[in-house]
This record gives C-alpha cells, sequence and structure tokens, in this order.
C-alpha cells in the first residue's frame, strides 16, 4: 500500500490506451484509535482485484493539511498527487450526521483537482452506515463540479463487520459491493478523462 506521504509508486496510462485509471483512496478520519485504515486497507485491496484502476491511498492523518489557504509542503505534494488522479474514493465515518472536519479542510483547500472527476465513497458508522456523511459530501463535492457515482460501499454497526484479518464477515457481499461501485467509477473516469483531453473542463 502506498504509504501517507509517499508518491503513487504505479502510473497508468489512461490517455486513450484502455490502461488503468488512477484512483486515488482518501482516508477521511484522523482520530488517534480511528478504525479508517481498517476499510481502506480491504477497498485497496478490492481496487487491486478490479485491474481496471492503479490506486494511490492518501492518509490525511500523515499529513500537514491547514483550515487556511496558506500552504505548506503537504498540501503541495497533496495537490500533486490529486491531480493526477482520473478518479477518487472517500473512505469516511459518520460523526454526527457528516463527516470529520480535517476531511472537509482537505477537500476545501483544493478546487481544479476535482473538476469534472469522479468520486465514489466507502463509509461506516453506527445504524446509518455512515450514508448521512455521504449526503453532505455529495453537496460539497457538486460545488467542486465533481461527479459522484450512485452506489456506494457502506458498513453499518461497523466493529460488528470485520474480523481480525481485517476482511468483512461477509466478504462476498462486500466484495460485490466495491465492484459495483468500481465498475460505475472506471466508466466515469474513462469519459469524463477522454473529455478533458479533447476540451478541457469550462473552456468554451
Amino acid at each position: 500500500m502506498t504509504s501517507a506521504n509517499a508518491t503513487t509508486t504505479t502510473h497508468g496510462d489512461a490517455q486513450g490506451t484502455g490502461g488503468p485509471l488512477r484512483l486515488a483512496v482518501i482516508i477521511g478520519s484522523t482520530r488517534t484509535g480511528r478504525f479508517a485504515p481498517v476499510p481502506a486497507a480491504w477497498f485497496a485491496d478490492e481496487v487491486r482485484k478490479h485491474h481496471g484502476f492503479d490506486v494511490d491511498v492518501v492518509d490525511l492523518a500523515g499529513l500537514d493539511v491547514p483550515d487556511s489557504l496558506d500552504g505548506s509542503a503537504d498540501t503541495d505534494a497533496l495537490g500533486e498527487r490529486l491531480a493526477a488522479a482520473d478518479a477518487f474514493v472517500v473512505v469516511t465515518p459518520e460523526y454526527n450526521h457528516s463527516y470529520p472536519a480535517p476531511l472537509k479542510a482537505a477537500i476545501d483547500y483544493f478546487h481544479a483537482e476535482w473538476l469534472a472527476k469522479p468520486v465514489g465513497f466507502v463509509t461506516y458508522g453506527g445504524m446509518s452506515g455512515g450514508l448521512r456523511a455521504v449526503e453532505h459530501l455529495r453537496g460539497v463535492f457538486a460545488e467542486l463540479h465533481a461527479v459522484t457515482v450512485r452506489d456506494t460501499v457502506s458498513f453499518y454497526n461497523y466493529p460488528d463487520r470485520f474480523g481480525d484479518d481485517g476482511i468483512p464477515h461477509d466478504a462476498e457481499s462486500a466484495s460485490q459491493a466495491a465492484k459495483g461501485m468500481l465498475d460505475q467509477l472506471s466508466w466515469w473516469g474513462r469519459a469524463l478523462h477522454e473529455a478533458r483531453a479533447v476540451r478541457p473542463y469550462g473552456s468554451n
């Protein structure tokens, strides 16, 4: 798995060759004792099985992302990784019917990096499975001219959903959900990549 402070180690060639797309998997929780790395690691493995993507796991807990427009070496590096991505998946818990503040700061710091790219979600929480966080995030990404895909992967009552090995107890169902979302990201990612290559988004 790509570490928090490293650039992606594998580069696809999506430009007209049918090669893999670059997918950035963003771990949105930074709290001590967080659960997020567990579903993120599982999902990254599902991405690798899909064979349609090169995956870059971006862990916000390892980065200094300010809540202002003051930049840092970390934000510069993060911006490069986001700009290189053809699609994104945000792994997030639900906090008080929404999503973590550090994730909001990281999203808001950037703009052009999100434009005309697809976004999916892997969420976890209590009975809602984190879906209320997704509903908030859909509005945020729409404002940034990103395209959120319909399907999500969610885990309700998450402490009971994973084994000690980090694999969901209902592995087959979870893998099917991941594949469904990845298929949508692949279609949108390639379509939007090709469209941006023909005409940059926002150009006349």
